[in-house]
């Protein structure tokens, strides 16, 4: 199910795009994301592969982890996740897990998006829990720092 954008998204996708930049700091991939909770962020986190040598440290996995501490569990039910990148499957497995709510994204990811672009886990109606989600806020902005970071690498 696609809905449609609420006021406050891109007030979240711009802090999701200032974890991408802290992301790009340090050599990772500039991904961000960002966990809301009846409008408070309980959760942030940017790609840290890199920093980290961890392959599952992917930004949303990271911003996952946080709200489930600040929480005090794993059940993020009611949330919403903001990525400045759709999510891949790794990522989409560990967001309906967790029974995140709602995702918004910022740009498509045409080589692993699993939110509708490659392959839609997020809204497979065999898996036990469906998201919302919610694509191409602030696209143009995300694309623009991914752009830049792999433009400074050449």
């Amino acid at each position: 199910m696609r809905v449609g954008v609420f006021p406050r998204d891109e007030q979240f996708m711009r802090l999701a795009l200032r974890e991408a930049a802290a992301a790009g700091e340090h050599g990772d991939v500039p991904i961000g994301a960002v966990v809301v909770r009846d409008g408070e962020v309980v959760g942030t986190g940017h790609n840290e592969r890199e920093l980290r040598g961890d392959p599952t440290a992917h930004a949303e996995v990271l911003a996952l982890r946080a709200a489930a501490l600040t929480l005090g569990g794993w059940r993020l039910v009611g949330t919403v996740l903001y990525v400045t990148l759709e999510p891949c499957p790794m990522c989409a497995g560990a967001i309906q897990q967790a029974r995140v709510a709602r995702v918004v994204y910022g740009a498509p990811d045409q080589k692993v998006g699993a939110a509708g672009s490659v392959i839609n886990t997020l809204q497979d109606a065999r898996l036990i829990h469906r998201v919302e989600v919610q694509g191409g806020v602030l696209a143009a902005e995300s694309l623009e720092v991914m752009r830049r970071f792999f433009d400074e690498r050449r």
